[in-house]
């Protein structure tokens, strides 16, 4: 129920998480499945069954978190069987261009993270130098492969989202990310900004984040989404920033 209003809705969002991750975000929340590998192994039959379950009992769609690094598994899932219901690619947008021109058909919904536009926090954060470069290509085909963005009843069918986390201390890498949207994908942009940051994993030894955004830090980001006029921004209330709100992930391991 934790997504995105045209995510969620008022039945819930069928959440699948993978385990593992292609970054080494240091503040990581799911730290224990991304980093500890925490879960279950299921066979391709198996993780189709988990998304029939899932709409079966009512789901808006199927939300895939965490799905790039097992993207020819899950592509071999959804050519066997596609469900009648938005299939998401919640992911962290580190991803190739080659993986998502490969999604085109089968993934209905790409609501994506954007975390940097500034190469040496993206190494110090997350381990990943280009992920910039690497990101913002992915995302231009992710628009390619869904140029409209559909919603229908208050639930978004096909399209586009763009999450960011504001970070403590790192506002200007925040206006950066907001003004490539803007720049690159227009107003129109279904654009989500996110004060949930809690201190979790290695951010708890750091002392430039290991705290949680101050009000003052989100209300300067929000203040320049809105100087450009987005249509469609998301606001979250800072009392998200709890770790009340990580999923218990002992309930679903082996």
């Amino acid at each position: 129920m934790w997504e995105e209003p045209i995510i969620s809705g008022d039945k819930g969002s069928g959440a699948i998480f993978f385990s593992h991750c292609n970054l080494k975000c240091v503040y990581c929340q799911n730290a224990e499945i991304s980093s500890g590998g925490k879960g279950q192994s299921v066979s391709i039959e198996q993780f189709i069954d988990i998304m029939k379950e899932l709409e079966s009992n009512g789901a808006h769609n199927i939300n895939l978190v965490t799905p790039t690094h097992y993207s020819e598994q899950i592509i071999k899932a959804l050519t066997l069987y596609k469900p009648s219901i938005p299939v998401v690619w919640n992911s962290s947008g580190y991803e190739s261009v080659e993986t998502i021109k490969k999604l085109k058909n089968l993934v209905d919904i790409y609501l994506v993270d954007m975390k940097y536009m500034d190469n040496d926090l993206a190494f110090n954060l997350s381990k990943a130098k280009d992920y910039p470069q690497v990101c913002t290509q992915a995302i231009l085909q992710m628009r390619k492969n869904q140029p409209n963005d559909i919603i229908d009843n208050d639930i978004m069918q096909k399209g586009v989202i763009i999450r960011h986390l504001v970070l403590p201390n790192e506002i200007d890498n925040s206006f950066k990310v907001v003004d490539w949207v803007f720049n690159n994908l227009g107003k129109h942009t279904f654009i989500s900004i996110m004060g949930q940051y809690t201190p979790c994993h290695l951010a708890l030894n750091s002392p430039k984040y290991n705290r949680p955004l101050k009000p003052i830090e989100y209300k300067r980001v929000i203040n320049h989404l809105n100087k450009l006029d987005f249509d469609n921004g998301f606001y979250q209330d800072l009392d998200s920033a709890n770790q009340c709100f990580i999923p218990d992930f002992d309930k679903f391991s082996n």
